[in-house]
């Protein structure tokens, strides 16, 4: 099976999609959403053979994700691009207004983008899955405008290599110290609108002065959390103050841990089934798969779940707030980026 999977690094993430775009993807394929009843569609579906997510989720976890879904439905190949927001949301414009998408479902964590295709409609499709509805799902907390659906939820928290930092750290302010000089692993925020607002979170919550007093300590720059993660793992860095739970690598014997601050900062996951997918009964199985037990199951590891009770799953995701988006405008972003790159990079 040929699958188009991008590693954490910008560059890459960006060159597999360009290879995309010039392949065609499976883009020349397409159907029509068929009319009929939920077993109609599993029908079409599979008829159609094949899906395609782009998602900026852990690769790992869109691994186990694939793994499942084939499993309930080995009659649809699934694939799935893994790029940053910024790479995969103009991807996703762009094919929608040459109407030969590559993608069949999105699932991303920009807010600003997330309320504005929902109100607009201009990228997605209406839900029809069943499990979409389910009592468990919280329809009413969970979907926006019968378009996007919460997906999972990021939870950030505190990492470090236990064989530097032995006794780990249980705060953000624990950070704060001079033995940390130069092994401070951080994510560069600049356009993402996420990042920003976790950034302006820590600053409100921890200290006004807390970003200052970790840029005195030369911190190391990494372009996402995974990174931040991997840097840790080889001990390049030995503390950040912003990972995702560190579950897989734990449990890989990897010698890091991880622990959530009092008040951790979180950025849920919304989905959609896009209104260019060439596979559009195909994305209504994935779309309705990925909120039921086995999709949550695969999906959140180490993450926050749509549903209650799954395994591995470390918080609730329709806990996690709402970044405030009248913050995160493309405006503000830019500005908050140049003030980090003046802080932080000089």
């Amino acid at each position: 099976m040929n699958k188009f999977r991008t590693t954490v690094v910008a560059v890459a993430a960006t060159a597999v999609l360009v290879g995309l775009t010039a392949c065609g993807g499976s883009s020349s394929s397409g159907s029509a959403p068929v009319e009929g009843d939920w077993d109609a569609v599993v029908a079409a579906a599979e008829e159609e053979g094949s899906v395609m997510l782009y998602s900026s989720q852990k690769p790992a976890n869109l691994d186990a994700l694939t793994a499942a879904f084939e499993a309930k439905y080995p009659k649809i190949s699934m694939e799935y691009v893994r790029g940053t927001d910024s790479e995969i949301n103009p991807r996703v414009e762009t094919e929608n207004r040459t109407g030969t998408g590559i993608a069949d479902v999105h699932m991303t964590t920009d807010a600003s983008w997330i309320r504005n295709a929902a109100e607009s409609g201009k990228f997605s499709t209406e839900l029809v899955g069943p499990d979409l509805d389910a009592a468990a799902f919280d329809p009413a907390k969970s979907v926006m405008n019968d378009r996007f659906f919460l997906t999972s939820a990021a939870v950030f928290g505190l990492g470090w290599n236990t064989a530097a930092v032995p006794d780990g750290v249980s705060a953000p302010e624990d950070l704060i110290d001079p033995k940390f000089q130069g092994k401070i692993g951080i994510v560069n925020p600049t356009g993402f609108a996420s990042y920003v607002d976790l950034y302006k979170y820590y600053a409100k919550n921890f200290g006004e002065d807390y970003w200052n007093r970790i840029a005195e300590l030369s911190p190391r720059v990494y372009p996402s959390a995974l990174a931040v993660a991997q840097a840790l793992t080889s001990g390049e860095v030995t503390v950040s103050p912003m990972v995702q739970p560190l579950v897989t690598e734990v449990a890989a014997g990897a010698p890091v841990d991880w622990a959530l601050p009092d008040k951790p900062w979180g950025t849920p996951w919304y989905s959609e089934v896009l209104s260019a997918s060439q596979h559009p009964n195909a994305a209504q199985v994935l779309a309705n798969f990925m909120v039921t037990a086995e999709g949550q199951q695969a999906l959140n590891g180490g993450y926050a779940a749509v549903l209650p009770d799954i395994e591995g799953a470390v918080a609730r995701a329709q806990d996690i707030a709402s970044p405030d988006i009248d913050e995160l405008t493309p405006e503000k972003v830019d500005q908050y980026s140049q003030e980090w790159q003046t802080l932080f990079q000089g």
